[in-house]
């Protein structure tokens, strides 16, 4: 059996009208809403006609059902479920004509509609179901033609912006005064980066984003009816670059408004990528640039300070080097770029006219020799820490009077944030003068070598497998760093006396008699630095 022809179909309609306008139209005139008026603000997309018993396997979502009551004639009981199946199913309200098949709605039916906002709505006997589907659909098609060219128009003024060679500022003010709202473009960290519509709202919207974030796009509001908050997302080469967020004072934005904010998004996305485009080559420069100073191959003093000032840098002054190297082990693809962009932001906040730039595994920066590098440092990682579980280590050089000196400077910081990140472990904050010793034994490139020296001081203490060689080692430790002062080691490690006069017995048979020897205490002390630079 073939199923049986609907007599309305609107193809792809995506705007509609409200029920309430529907009731506004001249061929309803005479009609009168029975129950449901809590649900006028539900759009009405397409009609349809119930003049079969199984319609409810042909209904769609926002269409207006007129009926006379033919296919229950003879189950009136059926119009008490009738109203929940349709709601469950997301129609917009259903039109009956009474009086020829159906005498009265039952009561169930009609406290069933008050309680779900279902609208239903009595049909004047004298108005054919033609004339109605003829002038509702009329004015469906004439709001999506309308949105429809309002959206298009919006377009392209949008795209006018972007020729033009405007940035955020002018995408914002362009949908502001399209949509008589205020608007912000919020990058993907809440940041606001541009702003535009009455000061007043501007103020309303900054606080709404900075208390909760920028809302959904789309909420959860009664279909039809305006809502205060919109976003949309600003994707551009697969990444989420923020959202453009919408704000009425009169909760006037509507789901036709929320299509131009998103055309606006896809505007702004060009806008990101263009910007993302300059400042990519802007940051070769610049890497490149400060690559030669630091590797001593960018010329003259005076070349290299003219240069440096294009770029807003000041290298003529006494500065000191920071370098910011990616820990192994984290993903260093997805972090370089993070890293550039906290470090970047970073040193603006300290000393605008400070260098910096990112090289392929680390950032360089150059500040001011009078600012406190490890809290530039400290500032650069805690904006890192969102994305874990990446680390950093950071060196810094003793201060350099000028560009002269800087790529010693350089190879300062380098060594400094290596051997911190081997003494202390992934994201070391370490300075050149503080490495000590430390300093020299990173100097020596045959690990293997700094292998063997452990080994045979240390003998069997060279190794954790045994809990006892370990627990001695760590003794032998204290002794050293106390000058063998005895007493002093035993309240360290909260030993007797004499538990201590034991073991440094035990150690001197395993080592031998180093509490006479200066020269074995010393080849014990280098050893167990040796141990405790991790990655040798």
């Amino acid at each position: 059996m073939e199923p049986p022809v609907r007599l309305a179909s609107t193809g792809t309609i995506i705007h509609g009208v409200s029920v309430g306008e529907v009731l506004g139209v001249s061929t309803l005139a005479e009609a009168r809403l029975i129950a449901g008026e809590s649900g006028l603000g539900r759009i009405v997309q397409r009609l349809n006609v119930m003049e079969v018993p199984d319609i409810l396997a042909w209904v769609k979502p926002h269409e207006l059902l007129l009926t006379t009551g033919y296919p229950l004639r003879n189950t009136p009981q059926s119009l008490g479920r009738l109203v929940a199946d349709l709601d469950e199913r997301g129609l917009a309200a259903l039109a009956i004509k009474l009086g020829r098949y159906v005498d009265e709605l039952p009561a169930e039916m009609t406290e069933q509609a008050d309680r779900l906002g279902f609208p239903l709505i009595l049909l004047p006997n004298d108005v054919g179901f033609d004339d109605i589907l003829n002038q509702v659909l009329t004015d469906i098609l004439n709001r999506q033609a309308a949105v429809l060219a309002r959206a298009e128009e919006a377009h392209r003024a949008l795209v006018h912006v972007v020729l033009a060679g405007g940035g955020l500022n002018e995408v914002a003010a362009e949908v502001a005064q399209l949509l008589d709202v205020a608007v912000a473009a919020v990058d993907g960290s809440g940041r606001v980066l541009a702003t535009a519509g009455a000061a007043e709202h501007v103020a309303a919207l900054r606080e709404s984003i900075s208390r909760e974030g920028p809302p959904p796009a789309r909420s959860a509001d009664t279909p039809g009816r305006g809502r205060a908050f919109a976003s949309a997302p600003v994707l551009a080469g697969g990444h989420h670059h923020g959202r453009i967020v919408a704000y009425s004072a009169t909760g006037a934005i509507r789901d036709s408004d929320i299509g131009i904010l998103e055309r606006a998004a896809t505007v702004a996305a060009l806008v990101v990528t263009r910007q993302e485009a300059v400042n990519a080559v802007e940051s070769k420069y610049r890497a490149d640039f400060l690559r030669d100073v630091l590797t001593g191959r960018a010329g003259t003093p005076e070349r290299v300070d003219a240069r440096a000032r294009a770029f807003g840098w000041d290298l003529a002054r006494p500065v000191t080097v920071l370098v910011a190297e990616l820990d192994p082990d984290g993903d260093e693809r997805s972090a370089q770029d993070r890293l550039v962009s906290c470090w970047t932001a970073a040193v603006r906040r300290h000393d605008p006219r400070g260098a910096v730039a990112g090289f392929s595994h680390e950032v360089v920066a150059v500040v001011d020799a009078s600012l406190d590098a490890a809290r530039v440092a400290k500032d650069a990682a805690s904006a890192f820490a969102d994305v874990p579980p990446a680390t950093f280590s950071t060196g810094t050089s003793r201060p350099s009077p000028g560009a002269g000196t800087l790529p010693e400077a350089y190879a300062q910081a380098m060594k400094a944030a290596r051997v911190g990140r081997q003494l202390h472990g992934p994201g070391a904050v370490a300075h050149f003068d503080q490495l000590g010793v430390y300093r020299l034994l990173s100097l020596v490139n045959d690990t293997g070598e700094l292998h063997a020296f452990v080994r045979e001081t240390l003998g069997p203490l060279a190794w954790d497998e045994d809990a006892e060689n370990a627990d001695l080692r760590r003794t032998l430790q204290v002794l050293l760093e106390t000058n063998l002062n005895v007493a002093e080691t035993a309240r360290r490690l909260h030993f007797h006396y004499n538990t201590l006069r034991y073991r440094i017995g035990k150690l001197e048979r395993l080592l031998g008699n180093f509490t006479d020897d200066p020269h074995l205490r010393l080849n014990l002390t280098l050893a167990l630095h040796v141990l405790r630079m991790r990655g040798i």
